[in-house]
């Protein structure tokens, strides 16, 4: 037996969960709002409707853009993202342990349900 959680924060709703994480992660990556989305298997508008909600809950901005030109534009992680993207993922690992002790403890080595 093993157990499943899903976190994510909310502010006048669903602000930030897995998904924009994965996102914004793909955009660090990628340097592209596009190619993240791509490769995210989503079309370019909803990664910027994602990006466009989370920004108004949040109250902050999430990319800065940067247009075309010679060596092309790209989108890029603003300081405040960054910063985000690295508490988000030390809050779950957190959280994940947290979960995974209180499980061990009132479950233990239980391998089904009876």
């Amino acid at each position: 037996m093993d157990f499943r959680c899903r976190i994510w924060l909310t502010n006048n709703g669903k602000a930030f969960g897995k998904g924009p994480y994965d996102l914004l992660t793909a955009v660090s990556s990628y340097g592209s709002l596009n190619e993240a989305a791509k490769k995210m298997g989503m079309s370019y508008s909803k990664a910027w409707k994602i990006i466009n909600m989370i920004e108004d809950r949040l109250g902050f901005s999430l990319l800065r853009r940067e247009v075309g030109g010679s060596g092309g534009g790209g989108s890029y992680l603003t300081a405040e993202a960054e910063d985000f993207l690295i508490k988000y993922s030390q809050f779950l690992a957190e959280a994940d342990q947290a979960l995974a002790d209180l499980f061990q403890k009132y479950f233990g080595d239980a391998k089904t349900l009876s």
